[in-house]
């Protein structure tokens, strides 16, 4: 079957230019991922600042093109599609942006804001008839509507402000919604809220969740699997509950052992001997494990070639060769490691 969306074998690439023709940095390694039309899922995709989480956000949505390799919708290709395809990709997939201050005109009430997608897309006949649309959304996201319109986004606190962004993203009728960071930047008491209203969006009117996060606390909390990334390339994929209790990877046991626990005399997983900072992946540059400069356990192969993506255990996979006694995952698309598990 036809994935909904599919990014295949996709690499970013930026710099170069006129004067830095050799300094190009690889955002996204060839990459395949897939989301599938019949099954609506939560998938976070994680990593440190740096690692790939926002360009593979924008390649998905279309706001970028890829170096190489293609992104798909209902099996178009994003970059060669008609108007009118596009049209109906723009208003499926859905942005939710990390910083709510800046996703607002100033000098426009917030009703401005919930009424453009309506009367874009053509989703309403009537004034009446988009009202009832916005206030139903509000209400779905936690929002009063008397107390949300009229104002304009300097009388709303950041969570109000994010909770109508997710109320517009809504509002178009979205088959996916890309989340990025979307609780990076609101107070820890409205975060649980956000995240129950995109829950809520997932179980209730059947849309596809991704969302990008460096947090693997409320990744664990939400989501049902997880594409971890480090400097472009997957480090580890599979159920979210497989990879953060049990990780393989040691990037990926570096991310969990930083989560905080109630006693500070303990850290949750193993303690990691990791400390050098991450440094960005150039064109030309190093042939084998991007994470071979800090890991604890890099053996002379992991310098000398990248290691494929084995499968150590059911439904989960890792680009570490200290599992290359087990089978390597059969195909590019990462979220196959999940799919088997639906089946």
């Amino acid at each position: 079957m036809t994935p909904l969306l599919e990014v295949r074998k996709a690499s970013k690439i930026y710099g170069g230019g006129l004067f830095k023709r050799h300094d190009k940095t690889i955002a996204i390694d060839n990459l395949s991922y897939s989301i599938p039309d019949e099954k609506p899922s939560i998938t976070a995709i994680a990593g440190e600042s740096g690692s790939g989480k926002t360009t593979l956000a924008l390649l998905m949505m279309g706001f970028l093109t890829p170096s190489t390799g293609q992104v798909f919708y209902r099996g178009r290709d994003v970059a060669t599609m008609l108007s009118a395809e596009r049209r109906q990709f723009r208003r499926e997939v859905q942005p939710i942006f990390q910083d709510p201050y800046e996703a607002f005109n100033p000098f426009y009430r917030v009703d401005h804001v919930l009424e453009t997608p309506l009367k874009r897309f053509g989703l309403t006949h009537s004034k009446d008839e988009a009202r009832r649309q916005i206030e139903e959304a509000l209400e779905r996201v936690g929002l009063r509507p008397n107390e949300t319109l009229g104002r304009f986004p300097h009388q709303l606190s950041g969570g109000q402000q994010q909770r109508i962004g997710v109320a517009r993203a809504l509002l178009c009728q979205p088959r996916i919604i890309v989340a990025d960071e979307p609780v990076s930047m609101v107070d820890a008491s409205l975060r649980a809220t956000i995240l129950a209203s995109l829950q809520v969006l997932n179980r209730d009117l059947g849309i596809s969740i991704i969302y990008i996060t460096h947090d693997l606390t409320t990744a664990y909390q939400i989501c049902e699997n997880i594409v971890v990334l480090y400097l472009g390339n997957v480090a580890e994929v599979g159920t979210v509950d497989r990879v953060i209790r049990t990780p393989r990877h040691p990037y990926t046991q570096l991310l969990v052992s930083s989560i905080p626990v109630a006693d500070r005399r303990r850290r949750w997983g193993e303690d990691s001997p990791v400390e050098a900072e991450a440094t960005s992946t150039l064109v030309g540059g190093s042939v084998g494990c991007p994470f071979a400069p800090r890991c604890p356990s890099v053996m002379d192969i992991c310098r000398e070639s990248p290691p494929p993506l084995f499968v150590p255990d059911a439904h989960r996979a890792a680009a570490c060769f200290l599992y290359r006694d087990a089978p390597v995952l059969p195909t590019a698309d990462v979220a196959s490691i999940w799919e088997k598990e639906a089946a």
